[in-house]
């Protein structure tokens, strides 16, 4: 089973308006502290393995981990293969922002084992990179893209869509543009307005507009037809890439493979002694590091996913991809199938197709995934 490790750096220049992530703005880090607090995680998952599982993915998320320097990065991923065998050409994914971007960073990271970088670009206009609490203009974003381009073999671009009084015509043009700037992934989520944000409160008063549910399908539908025509068709709901070039991590998580988390706030599927295990850790930066120091690690959830649960979240993941679920693999693996009788309802309902065994979810499920699944595992 494929296995990667999510490093979580949660501190951010500014806290942008729709972000419900754990991204915290302080004023003064402790850059080698927390690293130090990452480190001993690490330490604690590999020592409570019963297995040393290879490392195929490592994945730098946040926050900002941009704003990391390229010595910080170079311990975190000498730690990570001292604890485990890495694979031969493990993918090192790096998430930046271009607020936080210069050449020589970029090289660091390049020289400390990053191979691969995910830029949040988020828009392509600066009115609406305002509204969405960005530091970067588009000059700045496109001046980050093309050092990033000129430093990484694989470079990812980010961009949200259904953004406030956004078009069809709007967007149609501004993923044209990011089309042609030649990166081989492209993220592409759709703006939701998640509880306790700023955005939330605006949206509540009546002063956020977002586009309703017949425009944002049809932002979606624009996206999946100019992705498709520029060879970059959707492998997930929101992430396109040209083949070969998906995001290896990504796939751990949708096809249910193993990876540690580390870090304030970081998610983890893990075998622990044995046990696939759901880790969680502290969320507050600074309890999460007081708790590291005093027992190692910082998760203050560690829950025993039992199969049938098990079996659920892998359902729940797979049938985001294109690839669709082999039943045959998880019938193996779970020692059950989803209903045949809702399978056959969803299918004659246009919104999955089985072939060969394999259940695909399509474009018309794809856009109502969560209902669909509601159905499957009701």
């Amino acid at each position: 089973m494929s296995f990667g490790v999510y490093v979580h750096w949660p501190f951010c220049a500014a806290k942008c308006p729709y972000c419900d992530f754990n991204s915290h703005v302080r004023t003064a880090i402790d850059e080698a502290g927390w690293v130090d607090g990452i480190l001993s995680e690490l330490d604690w998952v590999a020592a409570n393995q019963t297995q040393r599982p290879v490392v195929e993915t490592i994945f730098f998320g946040g926050g900002t981990p941009s704003l990391m320097t390229g010595g910080s990065v170079g311990r975190i991923l000498a730690k990570i293969a001292a604890l485990w065998p890495l694979a031969n050409d493990p993918e090192i994914t790096l998430e930046a922002n271009p607020a936080s971007a210069d050449a020589g960073r970029f090289a660091d990271y390049r020289a400390a084992g990053v191979t691969r970088v995910s830029l949040g670009v988020q828009a392509l206009n600066d009115a609406d990179l305002k509204k969405l609490g960005r530091l970067h203009d588009v000059a700045e974003a496109k001046n980050a893209l093309k050092m990033a381009m000129n430093t990484f073999d694989r470079v990812s671009l980010d961009l949200i869509y259904a953004r406030p009084d956004q078009t069809d015509a709007g967007w149609r043009g501004e993923l044209k543009e990011a089309l042609a700037f030649g990166t081989d992934h492209l993220s592409l989520y759709q703006l939701t307005i998640e509880p306790q944000t700023p955005y939330a409160l605006l949206h509540k008063k009546g002063s956020l507009q977002i586009p309703g549910e017949e425009l944002a399908a049809g932002l979606y539908e624009t996206t999946q037809e100019l992705t498709e025509a520029a060879g970059l068709p959707a492998y997930e709901i929101s992430n396109h890439a040209r083949p070969g070039q998906e995001s290896r991590h990504n796939l751990i998580y949708w096809r249910y493979g193993d990876y540690a988390g580390v870090g304030p706030g970081a998610h983890g599927r893990v075998s622990l002694s044995g046990r696939r295990t759901a880790t969680a850790a502290i969320r507050l930066p600074e309890r999460w590091r007081d708790t590291v120091r005093h027992s190692g690690h910082g998760f203050d959830e560690m829950v025993l996913v039992h199969d049938g649960d098990a079996a659920r979240e892998h359902l729940l993941m797979n049938l985001r991809l294109a690839e669709g679920l082999d039943l045959a693999g998880y019938e193996l693996r779970w020692g059950a199938r989803p209903s045949e009788e809702k399978v056959a309802i969803l299918v004659e309902q246009g919104f999955l197709t089985l072939r060969d065994d394999i259940l695909i979810a399509t474009p018309s499920g794809r856009l109502l995934l969560n209902r669909v699944l509601e159905e499957l595992l009701d």
